[in-house]
């Protein structure tokens, strides 16, 4: 039990992020509150490739937080047996068949593997290309039921969740905020997490102290198709796709716009069209879901996570990719709100970067 054991925290967003933010701070003593305006996992967490990616193209300023995702996947899982994640590995190419793709920005682990490994880890690949960038210890999660597994943990410890409870505004006593009025009541608090997804910017707006994070929309595509299809993650020009246990084909695609032929129904056509044309195997194919989420993302690509600067009491976690990072941000984060030890690996992410204080 640590020395900010019983400090009353709310949490404010109940996606993957907020989730483990509670899960860690209830573990380590806090009296956690965790409140959500809609539905556990309803923005775009239940709108997620949720592929556990650590690497990233050119400078990584993350590069340290990134690196210990899997790590601390591998600890929840421990941790929490509800919490299932298929470590399948990913493949990465890139257009050209004959081009050997780039590994700036590469984990060490990546493995540039030649056709024959690859046809080994995805026989039905119709068109293999000559080289791709192999990755054996990523993996993917469904991220409702991660978030789901992350709340009964939270609530194992005594965390108490309310749902359809928007936030209206915060209390506040001398520059410092210890609270927040809800449409169910004020609670008070002695620290408030705002890991609201792109709502923070709302929020935030409320304490004049407005944060630069843009809603940045992609497609989220669920198909039904035939099992046994695709073994890893796969990431090529034409698609990036991976298969649940239960036959599930996940794909994401860019957001192109808002003309007709870019809605997600569309592009979800389009991509079954490609998937055919990628992998044997596949005798049909039909659209569950297609929709967009909105992933927030602080303009300078960097993460947002620390206290702000200008008012007591507030601590922000926006971040993208979310699912990659929630589990060790939510060990860090907890530590630095309960335990007052400021976390190196979040150094580049404070808030004041964008505020004077």
């Amino acid at each position: 039990m640590s020395n900010g054991a019983g400090k009353r925290v709310v949490v404010i967003g109940a996606g993957i992020v907020g989730a483990s933010l509670a899960y860690h701070l209830a573990g380590k003593g806090a009296n956690v509150i965790l409140v959500e305006a809609e539905d556990i996992a309803s923005g775009v967490t239940g709108r997620s490739f949720a592929w556990i990616n650590t690497s990233d193209n050119g400078p990584d300023s993350i590069a340290q937080l990134r690196g210990a995702a899997i790590k601390e996947y591998r600890r929840l899982q421990t941790e929490l047996p509800s919490l299932q994640v298929r470590w399948t590995g990913s493949l990465s190419y890139s257009t050209s068949l004959g081009e050997v793709p780039q590994a700036s920005g590469q984990q060490p682990s990546a493995t540039l593997v030649s056709r024959s490994r690859i046809l080994g880890l995805e026989p039905n690949l119709k068109n293999p290309p000559q080289h791709a960038l192999y990755e054996a210890e990523e993996g993917a999660l469904d991220a409702v039921q991660a978030t789901h597994a992350l709340i009964a943990g939270a609530q194992a410890h005594g965390s108490k969740v309310f749902t359809q409870t928007r936030v209206l505004g915060f209390m506040t006593r001398s520059a410092k905020v210890i609270g927040v009025e809800t449409v169910m009541g004020n609670i008070e608090a002695d620290i408030v997490v705002l890991a609201a997804g792109t709502g923070i910017t709302q929020l935030t707006e409320t304490l004049n102290a407005p944060l630069p994070i843009e809603a940045s929309p992609a497609i989220f595509i669920r198909y039904k198709t035939q099992p046994n299809i695709v073994n890893t993650i796969i990431s090529s020009p034409e698609m990036e796709v991976r298969q649940c246990t239960d036959g599930t084909l996940l794909a994401a695609e860019d957001y192109l716009g808002d003309a007709l032929e870019n809605q997600p129904e569309a592009i979800a056509r389009r991509t079954a069209e490609a998937i055919r044309n990628e992998l044997y195997g596949v005798v049909s194919i039909e659209p569950e879901l297609a929709c967009v989420g909105l992933r927030p993302i602080p303009v300078d690509g960097t993460p947002i996570i620390g206290y702000l600067p200008n008012i007591g009491g507030v601590y922000v976690c926006s971040m993208h990719p979310g699912v990659t990072l929630a589990a060790i941000v939510g060990r860090l984060a907890s530590e630095e709100i309960i335990d007052d030890k400021a976390s190196p690996a979040l150094g580049p992410c404070r808030p004041e970067r964008f505020l004077q204080a």
